[in-house]
Parts: C-alpha cells; structure tokens; sequence
C-alpha cells in the first residue's frame, strides 16, 4: 500500500514540459511558411497538351526564387531544433 502512495506522489509532482521553447516553435512555423511558399512558387507551368513546349518552366521564380526559399527554410528549421530555449 506505501508503494501506491509513492507513485501517486511521484505522479503529481512531475511537470509536463515542452521540448521547445516559444522561440524555437516561432522560428519552425516560419521555417515552414517559407518551405511551403518555396514549392507553391514551384509549382505549375506545366502545359495541358504534351507536345506544346512551355518555356515558363524555365522562369526565375521557378530556377532560382522558389528553391532559395526552401532552402531558407530548412535552414531555419535546423536553427530552431538547435535554438537553446533557456538562454535568453
């Protein structure tokens, strides 16, 4: 029966805690805006009849703008899992 008293002590005592601070949890939300703009900037440009050629495939946004910011947003993900919640 002391032992059923221990464990619902121990029980009550314990704190549930996040991983992540609310630093870390902002940076991976807009980590994740910024991977989800890159692949909708990616997206279409395709055409409906296969043997037209659409050079829009070929546009800045598509080439460079759209995987620079996947890019930046991965990067931000890394910075927010290794963001250190406690220093302020």
């Amino acid at each position: 029966m002391n032992i059923m008293a221990e464990k619902s002590i121990k029980n009550d005592t314990t704190e549930s805690k996040f991983v992540f601070g609310k630093r870390n949890y902002k940076f991976m939300f807009i980590g994740l805006i910024a991977i989800a703009a890159g692949f909708i900037l990616m997206s279409g440009g395709g055409s409906d009849d296969p043997t037209v050629f659409s050079p829009d495939i070929f546009s800045f946004r598509r080439i460079s703008l759209a995987p620079t910011l996947v890019l930046i947003g991965f990067g931000l993900q890394i910075y927010a899992i290794l963001l250190n919640p406690n220093k302020k």
